[in-house]
């Protein structure tokens, strides 16, 4: 067996796996990197990228269907499915280079396209070689979380990992699960000629802001989507074609297909965690707040680690183990300051606490503002009024935002800058935005918050009209 002795070893090849190996590498570090599946992980291959491209042939699909509200015939859209998944294919294609092998190659780095399992505490065996490592990172991500229920063993069922391979439309598509995945393949699916089924055991997008989930149920129901929420599958019987589904609701949905967007697990039975003395739960290894395993040469990033599950969280987790286990300087894992976003129409996206989560923590002295869509001269010239954004603020400073609507995962990105460096409603009052832009409602919502302050304050008039009698 070949041995390896090396600085750092890294275990997957997605997003927070090769932004450790590239930023390590070329800060001089020897690296080895393990990948027993497709350069790039979930992310490229099976997920962000495949569906936003999806989304993005859906939505011009969609243009087409509702162009008279622009004052232009609208047509129904031919839609070539297989043309669409080719489309899909070709976007992977154009990032893959990014992130393939002969890149990290160059880079420096030594890719074993192996599964990697551990040892011995700082050694894991990879096909017919040996790793030593001085730290080791596993960010081996998650996959798919398939739910037990009788008869979906003996029933082709598609996941998020397999959806981008089908090339003919299903006729009807059967979802379990109305979280983000399953909301933004239920719209992309109606738009572009399905029809569409979504089972959902609670509500949808429970873990977002009440008022913002129930607007784009609604936008979903209204293009097309059946939307069962508090709605569970019993049983599954039929075969690809023929699917029926029995519901703790005594109803029955029949389709052609069906897509299992129940949630994700993380990937560790391969890892022999035990023998480096790795403590894991069903969630995912357990890490302390510098993202450090029980074994403290091992460190643990990304969906695996059982926290927040976005690609944008793994290359944040990078960045921190560049500094903790390179350059052994203090790094503690953070989650107040990262934004997440659902891309359907409206897009929900959220960044620090929710309203119920606020007011919980901060109660009475919390105060929330808002400004709707409908109010911003862009969104009326665009025609995209549907949407409000909402600020939790406490003393001054803001502690959470949600905003649902049009961009709403681009202007999000404010908020995220706002709240990783403490910033005050002041200063984005003290922005100016161009003009229309949809980005000009967070400067409305800040606004917002100082307008009783300014217009409510009988001190403000009473200054006001002595300054003004004063002028000559």
């Amino acid at each position: 067996m070949k041995h390896i002795k090396t600085d750092l070893l890294v275990v997957g090849a997605g997003s927070g796996g090769l932004s450790v190996a590239a930023g390590a590498v070329q800060m001089g570090a020897k690296v080895v990197l393990l990948e027993r599946g497709k350069m790039g992980g979930d992310c490229l291959n099976y997920g962000c990228v495949p569906s936003k491209a999806m989304i993005a042939s859906a939505a011009r699909a969609h243009q087409l269907a509702t162009a008279e509200e622009f004052g232009i015939t609208s047509v129904v859209p031919e839609v070539d499915y297989a043309a669409v998944k080719q489309r899909v294919a070709e976007v992977i294609a154009t990032i893959a280079p990014h992130d393939s092998q002969e890149r990290f190659e160059k880079l420096g780095v030594t890719v074993i396209r192996e599964e990697g399992r551990f040892v011995a505490a700082n050694r894991m065996v990879a096909g017919d070689t040996e790793i030593e490592a001085r730290r080791i990172v596993l960010a081996t991500g998650s996959r798919p979380l398939v739910p037990q229920i009788p008869g979906l063993e003996d029933l082709p069922y598609l996941t998020n990992e397999t959806l981008f391979e089908l090339q003919d439309k299903p006729e009807h598509l059967i979802i379990i699960g109305g979280g983000p995945i399953g909301l933004e393949m239920a719209q992309a699916h109606v738009r572009l000629g399905c029809k569409v089924t979504v089972l959902e055991a609670g509500s949808v997008l429970a873990k977002e802001d009440r008022d913002a989930s129930a607007l784009v149920a609604e936008a979903l129901r209204r293009e097309g989507v059946d939307l069962q929420e508090y709605t569970s599958a019993t049983r599954i019987t039929g075969q690809t074609g023929s699917i029926m589904i029995e519901t703790n609701t005594d109803h029955r949905v029949e389709g052609t297909h069906l897509l299992i967007a129940a949630g994700r697990q993380p990937n560790v039975e391969t890892l022999d965690l035990p023998k480096a003395g790795i403590d894991f739960t069903s969630s995912g290894i357990t890490v302390d707040e510098v993202l450090r395993t029980t074994n403290r040469k091992v460190y643990a990033i990304g969906d695996v680690a059982g926290g927040m599950q976005f690609t944008h969280v793994a290359g944040y987790h990078a960045g921190l183990i560049i500094r903790s286990a390179l350059l052994s300087l203090p790094a503690k894992a953070k989650t107040a300051h990262i934004p997440r976003a659902t891309y359907t129409a409206p897009e929900l996206a959220q960044i620090g606490l929710t309203e119920d989560e606020a007011r919980h923590a901060h109660g009475d002295s919390l105060e929330v503002v808002r400004f709707d869509y409908d109010g911003n001269d862009r969104a009326i010239a665009t025609g995209r009024t549907e949407g409000w954004i909402k600020v939790m603020v406490h003393k001054g400073k803001p502690v959470g935002a949600t905003v649902v609507g049009p961009d709403a995962g681009e202007i999000i990105n404010l908020w995220a800058m706002v709240l990783a460096n403490g910033l005050k409603m002041s200063h984005l009052t003290s922005m100016v935005s161009p003009y229309p832009t949809l980005g000009e409602i967070s400067k409305r919502a800040a606004g917002n918050y100082y307008a009783p302050r300014l217009f409510d304050n009988k001190l403000v008039k009473y200054l006001v009209r002595a300054v003004q009698s004063l002028l000559p």
